[in-house]
């Protein structure tokens, strides 16, 4: 996410602190010294979800949202569960503090539900908009979201992309 707009890095910030491998050749990340980058952000906005339910238990009470009308504030049937716009608006809070950051490359990890709403921040669309739009992707996959420095435009260079792992899925894109 280069910024000429951004301060450079300082050297204060541990989440930004330039990255180099390990000189054991091990394929871990770390910055100078020998270390792992030092932070670590946990959204705790929300409380951790109750214990798990089997599928079958969520498939008898989900509503599906409408095809029209309001679907970000939609009760999907499950008592005390977040909303669509809910989870929409902690995520696009939660991506404001993390590009007004001064770092060149950050590093989120999402599960594929909320994936939707750090990519539909990215590029700047409406949160109203967001009810219709949806971004599906394989677990373990990694996308990949760059502002160029020049004009400033954000881009979704990659999206779900699985080749690191290496299965017979990602080998036959």
């Amino acid at each position: 996410m280069p910024n000429s707009a951004r301060p450079p890095h300082t050297g204060r910030d541990p989440a930004c602190a330039p990255l180099r491998r390990h000189p054991s050749g091990g394929d871990a990340p770390r910055r100078e010294g020998g270390r792992r980058p030092a932070r670590l952000t946990v959204d705790t906005s929300r409380p951790p979800r109750g214990r798990p339910r089997p599928q079958e238990w969520l498939d008898q009470r989900f509503v599906p949202p409408p095809a029209d009308g309001e679907r970000l504030e939609h009760d999907e049937g499950v008592a005390g569960a977040e909303t669509k716009g809910m989870l929409a608006r902690r995520v696009y809070a939660a991506m404001d503090e993390i590009v007004r950051r001064p770092c060149e490359h950050q590093v989120i990890v999402t599960y594929g539900g909320s994936l939707t709403f750090v990519v539909a921040s990215w590029i700047r669309m409406p949160i109203q908009a967001v009810g219709q739009v949806g971004f599906p992707v394989p677990s373990g996959s990694i996308t990949t979201l760059r502002e160029d420095d020049y004009l400033h435009n954000r881009a979704v260079v990659g999206l779900g992309d699985i080749r690191h792992l290496g299965s017979a899925e990602s080998e036959a894109r």
